[in-house]
């Protein structure tokens, strides 16, 4: 019987009837030639822009057909590969269901074939094979070489790719890639690692002293954009807790901004492709310090997440009365993990995108307000208000802030 299509393909268990079904090979099977990046396999041949051998990605399509049972229009299959491990997920659809298959031990078999083909290009055997074919007898295969981060459940332990680049060496990895298998708890923080490298440390911090704006200005800032993207209902933009703002955006860069007892902080958080980490785990230079001269109370709790996967970018902490921090990036080089509040311009500026119904001068007062710890119910809701928005939840995001005025 058919089930739901998102049902089936969030599905995520490692029986044999599952799509999802790990194996672990002894020796990656060896064959002859080059892979291209990508191919439209048509039912009779290759198209030109593919530098792979026709006969092999013709197989490779040819065995996904044989597993497209008769009445179903489509079939999809997510691979992923390295010398000793493999995960499939194969789902085969019509307009209305979705049911995965096993993949054939050929079809396997000839995917590694195409992986080993693959290694003499310049960013070296793909990770991932992406395939579809479908009853009109069309067949399409992607290859990922890990631009993105994969999918959980395409993600194997690091040992398995350190035994994949033993056989296949690379000059760079992306970056997020580089970090998972080679950050060694390099930007892990813990309270004890705090401590005793302020016991012992007489490095001098960076005082900055314009480029950020003051904590209670942040703070304001944060939650005015956060009851903005709450009155939207977007999945997007910064949201706060009565302690804790958060931001992760579209570009996968972001930033976490804690406050702490005796009106201290710790902004830090993560650009993404950072040069300066790509140039630590693929060009052996040394990890910034980023907690160079911090204080005890900079640890692992108060630590964006990018922390514990070593793809941290930069580290800030407020002492009360100014920002300071070790090797971090400038300020300026921070605004795709931040959400628009160094300046009150730039949060006008990103109210006003969101919501074009909302004027400059209404964004600037909702600012101003949040800043100087005056907002009202009446005075925000008109301002937030808009098709289906939720004024009252956009509302208690400025609530939880603090930045309403006692009633």
């Amino acid at each position: 019987m058919g089930v739901d299509t998102e049902d089936s393909v969030s599905q995520d268990n490692s029986t044999v009837e599952s799509p999802d079904v790990g194996f672990r090979m002894a020796e990656p099977t060896v064959a002859a030639g080059a892979a291209g990046v990508g191919a439209d396999v048509g039912s009779a041949a290759v198209q030109e822009h593919s530098a792979e051998p026709e006969p092999l990605v013709n197989q490779v399509a040819a065995e996904l057909f044989a597993l497209l049972p008769a009445g179903w229009d489509r079939l999809d299959a997510a691979v992923a590969m390295t010398v000793s491990d493999e995960a499939a997920r194969v789902v085969v659809s019509d307009q209305k269901h979705a049911v995965p298959v096993p993949l054939s031990a050929r079809a396997i078999e000839l995917l590694r074939e195409l992986r080993h083909q693959s290694a003499q290009l310049e960013e070296g055997p793909w990770w991932r094979v992406l395939a579809s074919v479908d009853k009109n007898g069309s067949a399409q295969i992607e290859y990922d070489h890990g631009a993105e981060p994969f999918p959980d459940q395409h993600l194997f332990p690091p040992q398995a790719y350190l035994a994949d680049l033993q056989i296949y060496s690379r000059r760079r990895l992306p970056v997020w890639l580089a970090a998972y298998i080679g950050h060694d708890d390099r930007q892990v923080r813990t309270p004890s690692h705090a401590a005793n490298a302020r016991a012992g440390d007489g490095a001098f911090t960076s005082r900055v002293e314009n480029d950020l704006p003051a904590l209670p200005l942040m703070w304001a800032r944060w939650a005015a954009i956060a009851a903005a993207f709450v009155a939207a209902d977007s999945q997007w933009g910064p949201r706060v807790t009565t302690s804790l703002g958060w931001f992760e955006g579209t570009s996968r860069s972001g930033s976490t901004l804690h406050l702490l007892p005796r009106g201290r902080a710790v902004l830090s958080g993560g650009l993404w492709n950072d040069p300066r980490l790509d140039a630590a785990y693929n060009g052996g230079i040394a990890m910034p310090q980023l907690y160079r001269g911090a204080p005890d109370w900079v640890a692992g709790p108060v630590l964006n997440p990018r922390a514990a996967n070593g793809l941290l970018s930069f580290c800030y902490w407020w002492d009360g009365a100014a920002w300071h921090c070790g090797e971090s990036p400038a300020p300026a080089e921070l605004e795709p993990a931040l959400p628009g509040v160094r300046t009150s311009a730039s949060a006008v500026d990103v109210i006003t995108e969101l919501n074009a119904g909302v004027s400059a001068d209404a964004a600037a007062g909702l600012v101003a307000a949040a800043e100087s710890g005056t907002v009202t119910r009446q005075f925000a809701t008109p301002i937030l208000a808009g098709q289906a928005a939720d004024t009252d939840s956009a509302y208690y995001q400025l609530l939880l802030a603090g930045v309403v005025r006692p009633e």
